[in-house]
């Protein structure tokens, strides 16, 4: 599959997807749909078992753009298309069956900071900031991705006042994993993901999903969810195979089964 806005590559079961739209990387429907796409594809892949979000260029990703918003015709369901487009490629990284770390650079605002919220790790370099200036822009949204990972008020702050907010900060939130120069993000995500990537994939794929499928249930009705997948996860081949390797006190081969 050929992309005109994103790069995607693949090694040792690391996906790595790049933002590639200079100048900032706004988020146009094509770019947005190339990013879905790719996700679909990456959620069905047996050699992918980690994804990193990157960009090129000095922004990770400006938002929306807001160009291509302005030439909108205001025609019936117009709006209702491109919202249920918008929806959808972030509900590609949420549901990616593999888990996804953000590597963020440079500005990450409105809807870019709301992909790097949808994926299940941050890292981010020292000169990263963060943002929701829809507010300037005519524009509302993204409450529920900043009340996932920031407090009500700091979420109103961050939604309000459009501010931006150093990767520092959002580091001693606890928002983010590490921040990093520069010049080793690129190395410290790729590790982060290569980490991940030598686990049991379906048991990684079931803690992803049971992330996913907790956040809404109560504390009893979450707990049982995952019991129930810890027992389809304790019949896989991967499962035994860890119990052999603990016990044989040797690094685990796993199959993906």
């Amino acid at each position: 599959m050929s992309f005109q806005h994103i790069d995607l590559a693949v090694a040792d079961f690391v996906a790595t997807l790049t933002l590639a739209r200079p100048p900032v990387n706004a988020l146009d429907r094509a770019t947005r749909g190339e990013i879905l796409r790719a996700f679909d594809q990456l959620h069905d892949r047996d050699d992918v078992r980690a994804v990193v979000l990157a960009a090129r260029g000095k922004c990770f990703c400006a938002g929306a753009d807001i160009k291509e918003r302005a030439t909108l015709s205001g025609a019936p369901g117009e709006g209702r298309e491109l919202n249920r487009l918008v929806r959808e490629v972030f509900h590609s990284i949420i549901q990616c069956s593999k888990p996804v770390i953000a590597a963020v650079h440079g500005p990450a605002l409105g809807a870019g900071m709301a992909l790097a919220l949808c994926c299940d790790l941050i890292v981010a370099s020292d000169d990263a900031t963060f943002g929701m200036p829809e507010v300037d822009v005519g524009m509302a949204g993204g409450v529920k991705f900043l009340q996932r990972y920031f407090t009500p008020s700091q979420a109103r702050m961050l939604l309000l006042t459009g501010r931006r907010v150093p990767a520092s900060e959002l580091y001693r939130l606890g928002v983010l994993q590490a921040v990093v120069p520069a010049d080793a993000l690129a190395a410290t995500a790729g590790a982060l993901a290569r980490e991940i990537a030598e686990k049991s994939p379906p048991a990684v794929r079931m803690l992803k999903e049971s992330f996913n499928a907790v956040e809404e249930l109560s504390l009893g009705d979450g707990y049982r969810l995952e019991q129930d997948m810890t027992l389809a996860l304790v019949r896989t081949e991967d499962a035994q195979e860890a119990k052999r390797a603990f016990l044989e006190k040797r690094k685990p081969v796993f199959k993906g089964r």
